[in-house]
């Protein structure tokens, strides 16, 4: 494996990260604040040089979308885990350069942009020290697991002009597009309540119970689990990002994960804001496993116009319409109820059942939303543009804070009352202390941009 331009050992690149360490340069506070480079020109001819944090499944499938574009070349990937990174540095080589630190990787000067697809627990630290790097970002979801870190996320990527695209690839479907269209034609009427869901059934066993957990050869566990509590090693949590939705520090279970793919469209549809309450319900009831999130979870949000209800469920995968074949699999989808008839959709389709003769004479809109050039296309065509994309940070914390305030909601046991003027938590002091998290030392949360 090449860590830089010449071969490198896994120790000999500790021994040189200690010394950069005791240089200054890779505090773990992320004080190191990279200078901010110039804007890029947006000439034709030139190509945007890449780079992938988290080389595994999603990461690696949205990296190579972007290596088939003319205008991009991969100069860079960082893993924790040697193998992981070694097959990503052999694919693209030789331009690939590989990191197992990502604060080295990030003061490359001939990188522009990243993607990162590390588990969620990390989200937050790697969003903002791209931002301080002068880094484009693609932001696998869940964006971030607190609220403290969703704002933090946004105001560094304003603060630092930084192009971000969550990466909630539906968001770029036509079907998507189509379900926008009609809701806002107002065919259904005005639209009172939402449903959303996400439902599977892994019983009895979930993930089940790994009994040998040696530390591969080449894992640092240590930076793997970085902010997040140091645990023992386990095999099953670190394998990919479906055994991490059965840990809650890692991931914050199953609702981070699917929600922003399922809320996404309401919240585009219905142009909704910031919830004014937040209520949650839930835990661990019948699966047995080496996690430990819930294996189900309620939620209501209520909005100035409309509720919105969220299930999860990992014990039954009952559709209701969009059942299908009776088998258990994984099945969500949305739920619009109007005055004139309600709309269910998944990714793939939707359909209408009218309220009587409500919708008698209607005819479905034309197609007015532009199709999508694809999620990762529309990112590097915006950061030659310097325009936001359409699942920017700043449209995103519309589909995350929601999310992260029903886990806060949860671990509390009680609603969330929240400001969206203020976009601050009500009339709860224990609930807007955790709402910006504690990180394990010496990681430190990036209080200055909460300001």
């Amino acid at each position: 494996m090449k860590t830089e331009s010449t071969p490198t050992t896994r120790r000999a690149f500790i021994q040189k990260a200690a010394t950069i360490t005791a240089l200054g340069f890779a505090l773990p506070q992320l004080a190191f604040a990279a200078r901010r480079k110039p804007a890029r020109s947006s000439a034709p001819n030139t190509r945007i040089h890449l780079g992938l944090i988290g080389c595994g499944g999603m990461g690696r499938a949205n990296l190579d979308i972007c290596a088939r574009e003319p205008d991009v070349v991969v100069t860079a990937a960082c893993d924790v885990f040697d193998a992981r990174l070694e097959a990503t540095v052999e694919t693209y080589k030789p331009t690939c350069k590989g990191y197992v630190d990502f604060r080295e990787m990030l003061q490359q000067p001939d990188l522009d942009a990243v993607i990162i697809a590390t588990p969620p627990h990390w989200h937050c630290l790697l969003a903002i020290a791209a931002c301080e790097a002068g880094k484009d970002i693609y932001l696998q979801k869940p964006m971030t697991l607190h609220l403290g870190e969703s704002l933090a996320v946004r105001n560094a990527v304003q603060r630092h002009d930084i192009i971000c695209q969550v990466g909630t690839q539906v968001h770029a479907t036509e079907n998507y597009r189509r379900v926008v269209e009609y809701i806002r034609s107002g065919n259904l009427g005005s639209i009172g309540a939402v449903r959303t869901f996400n439902v599977m059934n892994q019983t009895p066993a979930g993930i089940g119970f790994a009994k040998e957990n040696p530390l591969p050869p080449g894992m640092d566990w240590d930076l793997w689990c970085g902010p997040a509590p140091l645990i023992p090693y386990n095999r099953s949590l670190a394998r990919s990002a479906y055994e991490h939705g059965s840990w809650m520090a890692y991931s914050g279970g199953w609702t981070p994960g699917m929600a922003p793919h399922i809320i996404d469209l309401p919240v585009w549809a219905l142009e909704l804001g910031y919830p004014l309450v937040t209520s949650s319900s839930g835990g661990r009831f019948i699966v047995k496993d080496d996690g430990d999130a819930y294996d189900h979870h309620e939620v209501l949000w209520q909005y100035p116009h409309c509720t919105m209800t969220w299930m999860s469920s990992l014990t039954n995968s009952y559709g209701f319409d969009l059942q299908g074949d009776p088998k258990p699999r994984r099945r969500l989808g949305v739920y619009f109820h109007g005055a004139n008839g309600t709309m269910y959709a998944n990714y793939d389709s939707f359909k209408i059942v009218p309220e009587g003769d409500a919708m008698n004479g209607m005819q479905p809109p034309p197609a007015s939303l532009p199709p999508s050039p694809g999620h990762e296309r529309e990112w590097l065509n915006c950061i030659k543009s310097r325009q936001q994309p359409s699942a920017s940070v700043f449209y995103h914390t519309r589909v995350d804070v929601p999310i992260v305030l029903s886990l806060l909601s949860l671990k509390l046991g009680r609603s969330i009352r929240f400001d969206p003027a203020t976009e601050k938590i009500v009339g709860d002091s224990e609930a807007a202390k955790l709402a910006v998290p504690k990180y394990r030392r010496p990681w430190k949360f990036p209080t200055k941009y909460l300001a």
